[in-house]
């Protein structure tokens, strides 16, 4: 990937540029903020993010008050090197609302379309898993799956990797979408029980896909994927 320093960041006639804060796990955008060149280097520095507040015109560090601190992971500029986004671990919520994202309301004009799904869901599935752990509820079925341990949840897997290869075997689409559902929700089960996180996977898919002549480990180490 090509890199731009920071010299050759253009900032606006204000001295500013937006950035768009995303969550490096998830993809989704929590916020969009703007950044001086002091406050961008404050950001490299740190591995935190620091902004620069136009309506109170100083340096912010985000979490300063909250302790809701954001961990930089990467740093992209657009074309024109007048646009960042930073990707971000966050600490909690983004938004001062305690929303995850600023960006949780739709435009009106626009919510009743069809959703048509987002990766975004796979993360907050996987926190919504970790989270019962904590805060087990009355008649939860993952505290249930939790409790049994890993024998249950891995009956489950095998009962529900069936049912996604019957439903293929009985070419109905709808049917495959519903148990793969059924399938993906249970690994995750299994994931959060074996300490795996969902982004060790994910880094290491990444690793995999960087691999010279994209060559996969798919079980035929001779295989192209």
């Amino acid at each position: 990937m090509e890199s731009v320093d920071l010299k050759d960041i253009h900032f606006d006639e204000k001295g500013l540029i937006p950035a768009v804060v995303q969550d490096a796990r998830s993809g989704e955008v929590l916020m969009v903020a703007y950044m001086n060149q002091e406050s961008l280097a404050k950001t490299v520095a740190s591995g935190e993010t620091w902004f620069w507040s136009r309506s109170r015109q100083k340096l912010w560090h985000k979490g300063e008050e909250s302790a809701h601190f954001q961990h930089v992971q990467r740093i992209y500029v657009d074309c024109d090197a007048d646009t960042l986004v930073v990707q971000v671990i966050p600490d909690g919520p983004a938004c001062h609302t305690n929303n995850r994202s600023c960006f949780y309301r739709s435009l009106t004009e626009w919510a009743n379309r069809e959703d048509k799904g987002n990766l975004a869901i796979l993360h907050v599935l996987y926190e919504e898993i970790k989270d019962r752990r904590i805060h087990p509820q009355e008649k939860s079925y993952t505290n249930y799956l939790q409790e049994k341990g890993k024998n249950k949840i891995d009956k489950k897997i095998g009962e529900e990797a069936s049912e996604v290869i019957i439903a293929d075997q009985h070419e109905n689409k709808e049917e495959i979408i519903d148990e793969s559902c059924d399938l993906l929700y249970h690994l995750f089960v299994l994931w959060e029980n074996a300490g795996v996180d969902l982004y060790d996977i994910m880094a290491k898919m990444e690793a995999r896909d960087k691999k010279k002549g994209n060559k996969k480990e798919v079980g035929h180490k001779d295989k192209i994927f």
